[in-house]
């Protein structure tokens, strides 16, 4: 480095080498100013000032000056090794590794080139590669321990666990018989740890289990020792030992429900579907009877018999289960017992059971068959349990009166007011939820958990503007909106995007669903730190855990809802293009071809310079403001913060197309995936895709609404087309002739026999009535009336609810409120009205159907305040322009407001 220059500037070139990695880069700009006064050509000054001014964020400048210095210099590794290093500052990962190379042509020794290309592999998963440049970097300094760690880890990621094992073995071969010295006992034990992991992996597991009991004094971690030794005997068969390992494990742990798996698997009375024989049921009584005589202290081995036991005994032990969690106040006793819903008949043996507890406790103040008195609190709790039962059954009404009665025993209890909040929510009063979480979130302004659920609220109910000055309290000062994209706060962001797009604002929506898209490249952008971090740390199994959480992190839920938005806002955009955009477009196409070429230059040139005079005055507003390092500290100002810009994409179709990639790669079990799929490729003309995603809903779910509804359009739209006249075509048209019989739901039938057929399959259910109406219509026009006939005979049944207090019925609010939209858009606006007044009545709450119980209504029970003392607010007549919130998170605005309860 610096070779060429005199000593004195060579010096000086050390020297900015050095203010760079100190982060000194003021101190180095200076250095490179004073060589560049002498020789201006210098091809490596040119390049590092180039670097010192990328992390000043002068990237325009950085860029110019690192291309100059290369084309002054190309033979120089150095000039190649920055360049590398500019591109993945800016995420440029495959542009890096070519820089990178071509620096190891010049110097293919050179170890942190080398370094630096292995990091990049490692990201980008070239693990071919990956192996080769570890494999490189062994040979050149063999007696460095992270270089053998890196080259058996790289092996591993490349699928070949047992050379991985051989390369550690190697290693260890090197080490002296006292190693490891006291400071390193941890990173050793951690590596021993890894290498049973990878015999284990590889299927050697009776050599796994020697080496472990071989190097057990080696190895620091005792709990992993342990599990990882349960797990070889259970997977050797060896079930004895499992199960005397697992009861000493549950000795150090007796809440940790894998250990109680493990134990039922040692004893055989596991089963993965939880379906269990009598004498299954019987003897894993007996177990837990044993185990709770030893950690009676233990809720989990409480809890868990609940799982398995069936009728009197589940009752005995659910009773013993819930009454001392009530006496004691737990609020989240609910959420533990919620999944005993999904078993056939517990819901009703937990509702008795409740409303015997809350009526003996009424009467008598104490529980049936119980001589100590409860204190007040535990009438309370049982009322709070039984309203969250029924919210679960769907029972608002009788819900609502138990949260009620539960408010009005003690008022002060912050749980209730947002439980009550949530069953509002479920039955269909958005704007009264919002209330209710606002009055909780006021009874404690400190805590963020409730003030998230009030926006949360908030935001459901298209409270934008109040959720976002009630979110921004819990921020740091300053650009507070910025401050929640840094948080990544994505719950948020869903939300508001959702609500944008319930409300046509697809700007707004796109800005909000693409803000987590970049929170998941951010978190694929965080991981490289750590490829060497961890193989410094020796903390292997982990790095090897987060790697492959990475590989699938896109198939995350919030990922998932995030596409899906961005995707939904696409296809509206395409469907209805913004009016401006229309215009413009109209005026451009009646222009000759000459002068639409020139102007599509003009608009981009004027878009160019736009785009650098902004940069020129972020720079500019930001010089006054920079670190002692030269660091600018200033966020740059968002060009587009309602998204305008993002509307004026020439494809609104290739954009989505880029996010339905995203999701059939990562999320192909999703019939909404396919359903996108769909509905985006119909609109591209892309015949064959289309009828590849109604094949992946045939073999998701051949009985989703969904899936008929995109079979049938499909092949309603072929048979509409032209015939065919292309060499393409008629090929598209002989795949689908080759296919279509093998569809069973199409099988020697006509489109309007096999929508028949679906109907008579599916009778009783309101959304596939709704679907064949649609199709009926979209066939037969002149059937119209028929169409809609068929969802207004439909009847909303009850449930079987096994002697459960009140009607429970079939249909869903959310199914209803889909219904509705379609007779209002698609089939007869009168049929609509019809159906909002109908479902007034079994949704009274709702105020989609303006139910006699809803906010909507002005002389509903929900539009009477009754806790003014709280200082919340009425949100139902919430705007835009309400008053900025006070810093201490009291809403002044508020304070002559009231609150529906």
């Amino acid at each position: 480095m610096g070779a060429s220059l005199p000593p004195k500037e060579a010096n000086l070139f050390k020297l900015i080498v050095k203010s760079y990695e100190t982060k000194q880069y003021k101190k180095g700009l200076k250095a490179a100013d004073t060589i560049l006064k002498k020789f201006p050509d210098h091809g490596e000054t040119l390049s590092m000032k180039g670097l010192t001014l990328n992390c000043m964020d002068r990237k325009s400048e950085a860029y110019e000056l690192v291309r100059l210095g290369l084309k002054n210099d190309l033979k120089s590794h150095v000039c190649w090794h920055v360049y590398g290093l500019l591109y993945r500052s800016d995420r440029e990962y495959r542009e890096a590794i070519k820089c990178y190379r071509n620096a190891l042509r010049i110097d293919p020794d050179n170890i942190e080139i080398l370094r630096d290309l292995s990091l990049l592999q490692a990201q980008m998963r070239d693990l071919t590669g990956f192996v080769e440049t570890r494999q490189q970097l062994l040979t050149l300094k063999p007696n460095h321990r992270m270089n053998w760690i890196g080259f058996a880890v790289a092996h591993h990621l490349n699928s070949n666990a047992l050379k991985a094992v051989e390369i550690l073995e190697a290693y260890e071969g090197t080490l002296e018989d006292d190693f490891p010295p006291d400071n390193e006992r941890c990173e050793h034990g951690e590596m021993l740890l890894y290498k049973i992991s990878l015999l284990e992996e590889s299927g050697s597991l009776e050599r796994a289990l020697d080496e472990l009991h071989k190097k057990e004094l080696k190895i620091v971690d005792k709990l992993a020792y342990k599990e990882q030794e349960v797990s070889l005997l259970v997977k050797l068969g060896r079930f004895e030992e499992g199960a005397t390992l697992y009861k000493a494990l549950l000795a150090m742990n007796p809440d940790n429900y894998r250990y109680y798996e493990g134990l039922q698997k040692c004893v055989g009375l596991y089963s993965e579907n939880s379906q269990y024989s009598s004498d299954q049921i019987e003897l894993l009584d007996k177990l837990y009877k044993s185990l709770r005589q030893q950690y009676n202290w233990s809720s989990a081995v409480k809890r868990i018999p609940l799982d398995f036991l069936q009728g009197d005994k589940f009752r005995e032990a659910a009773d013993n289960y819930i009454r001392p969690l009530l006496t004691k106040g737990v609020p989240s006793l609910f959420s533990d017992l919620s999944p005993l819903y999904d078993h056939p008949g517990k819901a009703d043996i937990l509702e008795q059971l409740i409303l015997a507890l809350e009526h003996s406790i009424r009467t008598t103040g104490r529980y049936p068959g119980r001589e100590d008195k409860e204190p007040p609190s535990t009438l309370m709790w049982a009322l709070f349990l039984l309203a969250q039962h029924y919210d679960r059954r769907g029972q608002y009404d009788l819900s609502l009166s138990k949260i009620d009665e539960a408010i009005e025993h003690t008022p002060t209890v912050i749980d209730l007011y947002s439980a009550k909040s949530r069953i509002l929510k479920h039955a269909g009063d958005l704007a009264a939820a919002a209330a209710l979480a606002d009055e909780a979130r006021c009874m404690d302004l400190a805590d963020r958990y409730i003030n998230s659920e009030c926006v949360k609220r908030m935001l459901q109910a298209d409270q934008v503007p109040l959720g976002e000055k009630t979110a921004v309290l819990f921020t740091k000062d300053g650009d507070q909106h910025n401050n929640l994209h840094d948080m990544q706060c994505m719950w948020y962001e869903l939300a508001s995007g959702e609500s944008y797009f319930r409300q046509g604002d697809l700007g707004r929506a796109l800005k909000k669903f693409l803000s987590v898209e970049k929170h998941y490249a951010d978190i694929t952008e965080d991981q490289f730190d750590f490829h060497s971090y961890c193989l410094r740390k020796m903390t292997l199994r982990t790095y090897v855990e987060m790697l492959k959480f990475q590989d699938r992190l896109h198939s995350h839920s919030y990922f998932h809802k995030a596409a899906v938005g961005a995707i939904r806002c696409y296809i509206r955009l395409h469907d209805s293009p913004s009016k401006l955009t229309a215009e413009e477009d109209d005026d451009i196409s009646k222009l000759p071809p000459s002068q639409k070429k020139k102007l599509r230059q003009k608009q981009r040139k004027a878009e160019a310079r736009a785009k650098k005079e902004a940069e020129g005055k972020n720079e500019e507003s930001s010089a006054s403001n920079v670190s002692k390092t030269g660091k600018r500290t200033v966020k740059p100002v968002d060009p587009d913060p309602h998204g305008e810009k993002l509307l004026q994409v020439e494809d609104p179709l290739a954009e989505a197309t880029r996010y339905l990639k995203l999701l059939q790669k990562n999320s192909p079990d999703s019939v909404e995936t396919h359903f996108l799929s769909f509905e985006v490729n119909v609109r591209r003309q892309k015949v064959l895709l289309a009828f590849q995603a109604v094949k992946q809903l045939l073999r998701l779910n051949a009985e989703h609404p969904d899936t008929h509804r995109c079979l049938i359009k499909f092949f309603h739209k072929v048979d509409s087309m032209a015939a065919p006249v292309t060499d393409t075509e008629k090929l598209i048209w002989s795949v689908l002739e080759a296919e279509r019989p093998a569809i069973s739901q199409l099988h020697e039938k006509s489109l309007k026999e096999a929508n028949k057929v679906f109907l008579e399959k599916h009778q009783a259910s309101l959304m596939h009535r709704a679907a064949v109406a649609e199709l009926l219509y979209a066939l037969q026009p002149e059937k119209k009336p028929e169409a809609v006939k068929l969802i207004e005979e439909s009847t909303n049944n009850p449930v079987a609810t096994n002697g459960a207090l009140g009607p429970v019925k079939e249909w869903k609010l959310k199914d209803c409120i889909t219904v509705h939209k379609l007779l209002e858009t698609v089939l007869d606006q009168n049929a609509a009205l019809r159906w909002k007044e109908r479902c007034a009545e079994y949704f009274p709450f709702s105020t989609y159907f303006g139910g006699r119980l809803s906010s909507a209504v002005a002389n509903s029970a929900y539009n009477q305040s009754k806790n003014p003392e709280n200082g919340s607010a009425d949100h139902s007549q919430s705007s835009p322009t309400v008053d900025p919130l006070a810093p201490n998170g009291k809403l002044e605005a508020f304070k002559d407001l009231t609150i529906r309860p």
